[in-house]
């Protein structure tokens, strides 16, 4: 447990780290696009210092949700506050499209009235150039983090930075196509370049809407988790293995078929091993909440009424019931009792001075008829020895 929460520390920090550096990128960009901008009469690179702006905004987005994302678990959020970073993801995404809109928009509209082209000084060029490297850089760092970290929503951040590269690029064409006599081209080139943009804004949402409605893991990946648990000893069968996404972390639900005639902790333990398993193989699951069953019950609804039988207080005491006044059953014993098929097997378990072995066929055969009218009981056994 403290190492996991030492490298869920130390994600926390490259995350926050990263993000500033960014932030700082974006600052820069900012403040120099515009100020060139309105100094070499060009209007492309404010409209691009304008994008790197809301940059700013999303850096300041990933920040919050990164700080409250990564928090852990507490009595109001016991599953941890991961869904705040898809929450944000999916607000980075509609910023996203609304910025692409607004490239294609203002595209357009210079494309109807190119009379409003004006050609900008050569230093504008220079400002973009210093832009495409600035931002591909920060766009390949924070992606590295992104990826080494598991985190959608720095991956769509380092994609923001990514857009407003691409821009810059439109930008650098544009005033170059300007210098040249060529205005129309940043035009088309933006338009190309904003319809980019929106498709990756469509995926970030299309990706955390799944996350908030529970979506699976590919099946292709259900059916490798699979075959891993049925390689751990004491694993009969998988069934109902359920999964879901919060963020960069899995949280998996699964049911194991064990031999129903082991004891409680070794059923467990069994569980055990499967967790263990599956968290050190997959670096994404964080939380593995297994159910040992003791025959499969896949299609079945275990919480129906017309499924209930008698716990161990009713069983016995209808049992004693029945026996009652039998020599041999009041001796010192030990009941097991085996929940399979809709019935109820019996185990008692006699001391080797209490019972002799002559006597257990004579007694098990006078348990069972005298309780013969318990509609589920389905068999008795009588042992000589502790369970």
């Amino acid at each position: 447990m403290a190492m996991e929460t030492e490298l869920h520390n130390q994600q926390t920090r490259a995350a926050r780290k990263v993000t500033l550096i960014g932030l700082v990128v974006n600052v820069i960009n900012a403040g120099v696009k515009m100020f060139v901008g309105f100094w070499a009469n060009s209007y492309a690179l404010i409209a691009d210092g304008i994008h790197s702006a809301s940059d700013m905004l999303s850096d300041v987005l990933v920040l919050v949700a990164s700080h409250y994302g990564r928090r852990q678990p507490d009595k109001d959020h016991p599953y941890g506050h991961d869904r705040y970073e898809t929450l944000a993801t999916l607000i980075l995404g509609a910023l996203l499209i609304a910025v692409a809109g607004a490239l294609v928009w203002d595209s357009l509209m210079r494309l109807l009235t190119p009379r409003e082209l004006v050609t900008p000084g050569a230093i504008a060029l220079v400002v973009a150039l210093a832009s495409i490297v600035s931002k591909e850089w920060i766009y390949h760092y924070t992606m590295r983090i992104a990826r080494q970290i598991n985190s959608r929503l720095l991956e769509g951040n380092a994609w923001h930075h990514r857009t407003d590269s691409l821009s810059s690029i439109v930008v650098f064409v544009a005033i170059g196509g300007a210098l040249l006599g060529i205005s129309w081209l940043d035009q088309l080139a933006a338009v190309f370049v904003a319809l980019m943009v929106a498709r990756i804004g469509f995926t970030l949402i299309w990706e955390s809407l799944k996350e908030l409605v529970d979506t699976a893991l590919p099946q292709d990946e259900v059916n490798a988790i699979r075959a891993a648990v049925l390689t751990i000893p004491g694993v009969r069968d998988v069934h109902d293995l359920r999964s879901r996404r919060m963020a960069n972390r899995t949280l998996l639900d699964i049911h194991l078929q064990v031999d129903p005639h082991i004891s409680v902790s070794e059923g467990h333990e069994v569980g055990a091993w499967v967790a263990r398993l599956l968290r050190n193989q997959y670096d994404h699951i964080s939380d593995v909440t297994f159910h040992i069953d003791p025959e499969c019950d896949e299609h079945v609804d275990v919480t129906e009424d017309n499924r209930r039988l008698p716990l161990r207080p009713d069983a016995v005491a209808q049992l004693d019931q029945r026996w009652q006044g039998e020599p041999l059953f009041e001796q010192p014993h030990h009941t097991v009792l085996h929940y399979l098929d809709q019935t109820i097997d019996v185990d008692l378990f006699y001391a080797a001075t209490d019972v002799s072995s002559e006597n257990l066929a004579q007694l098990q055969a006078i348990l069972t008829a005298r309780a013969g009218d318990l509609p589920w009981l389905r068999q008795v056994k009588v042992w000589v020895g502790q369970p």
